[in-house]
């Protein structure tokens, strides 16, 4: 059995240093504005507002646990983790998600009770602060936006920005409604608005952070293919099976395979071009292959996918 690791350990240190930076930047100003918007909406009796104010706070709360992540990815692999921190990245952005679900509902619900028992709205201080949340949320969202566009985690936390300027949006709208013609329910209905926005991002976030985390095979590759296209690329191959392929984070997949190769033919040299066809056809630079002999493997029926990930 051979290994081919190509970790690009420079590249992840500066990407995961940028990306806890930016997180840092985007906490400090989600925190901070966070506390204006509570107090704005309870003095003016909106739910938009006090919808992205909860946003706020439990985007804080993400936006803690993103940079968390960003900075424990940073370790080195150790005897109990070979792989390193990586994966805590899609853990994050998966809690994330589902999070992100969890507000919508408490709007939807929070939303239909102001249907039935209406509130009085001011629609000025509502205006007020949410012209300056909506500013705050553009430079917070586009910190994150310039990060890494492949980081899980990064994309996880933007999602609760971009929730919030959505909110911020729907509030400075419901509340020039409310000002010019004094109909409040505006004020739920585009809460629901925004909730439904949010719900679709957070389920495929939620969606993708999870088959990462089920090591489910990444979009673009099939095992199948990998079975029938490496022995016919490869002429000292005769055979392909056990294969299985996964990823670590978005954009970092790995693969194991068994590979039959005829008794005379140098193994060395059929390792290596497995290899290289796995890494230049299909970008798959983390390769863990076992050769064995064509009289090894014949006529082996393929386990099923129930019985287990790698073989």
């Amino acid at each position: 059995m051979a290994h081919d690791h190509d970790h690009s350990h420079h590249h992840l240190h500066h990407a995961g240093h940028d990306s806890q930076r930016r997180l840092a930047w985007a906490i400090l100003l989600t925190g901070g504005f966070m506390v204006a918007e509570v107090v704005g909406g309870i003095l003016s009796g909106s739910l938009a507002l006090l919808a992205d104010a909860g946003h706020m706070l439990t985007d804080t709360a993400a936006l803690g646990l993103a940079w968390f992540a960003a900075w424990i990815s940073r370790r080195p692999a150790d005897q109990k983790r070979s792989y390193g921190y990586h994966r805590v990245q899609t853990l994050a952005a998966f809690v994330n998600g589902l999070t992100l679900i969890a507000i919508v509902v408490w709007i939807a619900i929070e939303a239909i009770r102001r249907f039935l028992s209406p509130v009085a709205v001011m629609g000025l201080p509502m205006l007020t602060i949410a012209m300056l949340g909506l500013l705050v949320n553009l430079v917070v969202f586009a910190i994150l936006h310039g990060g890494d566009r492949d980081n899980l985690n990064i994309r996880g936390a933007a999602l609760h920005v971009l929730g919030d300027l959505l909110g911020s949006v729907a509030a400075i709208i419901a509340a020039l409604v409310i000002l010019t013609t004094g109909w409040t329910p505006i004020d739920p209905l585009l809460s629901l608005l925004v909730a439904a926005l949010i719900l679709r991002s957070a389920w495929k976030l939620t969606r993708e952070s999870g088959h990462i985390l089920l090591e489910g095979t990444p979009d673009g590759l099939d095992a199948a293919t990998l079975r029938c296209e490496i022995p016919e690329q490869l002429e000292a191959v005769c055979n392909v099976h056990h294969v299985h392929v996964w990823s670590l984070t978005p954009g970092r997949h790995l693969v194991s395979l068994h590979a039959a190769i005829d008794e005379d033919e140098d193994r060395q040299a059929a390792l290596l071009a497995i290899r290289n066809l796995l890494a230049e056809r299909y970008g798959l630079d983390h390769a863990t292959i076992q050769l064995e002999s064509r009289h090894q493997c014949a006529d082996e029926p393929e386990p099923e996918p129930d019985e287990g990930h790698r073989g």
